[in-house]
């Protein structure tokens, strides 16, 4: 029996240090470190022990003068992050020393940001629903375009010859890169495309949209497979598990949804207090962290992320 009901007492542990609200949730390469980035202008770095139970220890990310709304962790090392924030920079850190080694003004208000799996190019999104492709190395753009419709989450796939962007019509944009030709329009959704993640395999990308639903599409055929319905509410954020057979995904319905990615059955809830953020699973074992929009009893931001998944509270 112990498969068919996988999280079942596993508990979930709090993680408290910002002064406002957490905006985004990310493990490093290594599952080793996380990092949450939050309206209070900084980014912090943790140390999670799945077996541990001293105090954590985390360092700031100082700088950034507007909200950090995302941030990701270079897929090849596991000590250098890259934060978007509304200030129009975008940051590379050192997660060891706190320290921000490179650092480039773009023209808006960065919300989206994704490594390219290689660790060579950066894409950020912003408001304005501009692209802008970033060479790691040099630290500068390389290739900008603007969108003549809402361009939300953006990522990569596991090969990194094709680019994905969901936007504000329910489509999913497929282009080639580098040249960044369009491929394909999928019409995923009757109402906005918020999000996407990437099944680690390689096999399917799952896309989450304001209709309340998600959707898994293979890569290889493009073609919608299977919707989990589970969430009544626009889904803000999903990610899939280190081994692919696992989805979660949240929105503003007080828990988060973890499904079967095989047969889209919903297998565990995670009970939360407000909309969440960010959702994200460790690349090595399933441990869970989440964010959003939590406040105190005196209606104040609580600045706090949870991660799910552990075998004692």
């Amino acid at each position: 029996m112990a498969d068919t009901i996988p999280f079942k007492n596993l508990h979930t542990r709090e993680y408290q240090g910002h002064k406002k609200k957490v905006h985004s949730v990310a493990w490093n390469c290594s599952g080793t470190k996380l990092a949450s980035g939050s309206v209070d202008q900084t980014a912090r770095i943790w140390q999670i022990e799945p077996h541990g139970h001293g105090k954590v220890k985390d360092v700031e990310l100082k700088g950034h003068t507007d909200s950090v709304d995302q941030l990701c962790w270079d897929p090849k090392h596991a000590e250098l992050i890259a934060t978007a924030s509304g200030d129009k920079t975008v940051r590379l850190w050192d997660a060891r020393s706190g320290k921000c080694s490179q650092q480039v003004e773009l023209s808006g208000e960065n919300i989206n940001i994704t490594y390219k799996p290689d660790g060579t190019h950066i894409a950020v999104g912003n408001r304005d629903d501009e692209l802008t492709i970033l060479d790691v190395r040099k630290f500068k753009p390389i290739h900008k375009r603007k969108f003549n419709y809402e361009v939300n989450e953006i990522a990569w796939n596991t090969g990194g010859d094709m680019f994905f962007l969901t936007t504000g019509n329910g489509t999913v944009e497929v282009l080639a890169y580098p040249s960044l030709q369009a491929v394909n329009t999928l019409n995923a959704h009757t109402a906005g495309c918020y999000c996407i993640a990437i099944d680690p395999l390689g096999r399917y990308f799952a896309v989450g949209s304001a209709d309340s639903l998600v959707s898994l599409w293979s890569i290889k055929e493009m073609l919608c497979l299977r919707t989990f319905t589970k969430l009544e509410w626009p889904v803000r954020t999903i990610s899939f598990n280190h081994t692919g057979d696992y989805i979660a995904s949240a929105s503003e319905d007080l828990f988060i949804d973890i499904a079967f990615v095989q047969t889209g059955r919903s297998v565990h809830q995670i009970p939360c207090r407000a909309a969440m953020n960010s959702v994200e699973w460790n690349p090595k074992q399933n441990l869970l962290a989440f964010a959003g929009d939590d406040k105190n009893k005196y209606q104040a931001d609580e600045g706090v992320f949870r991660i799910f998944g552990f075998e004692s509270a």
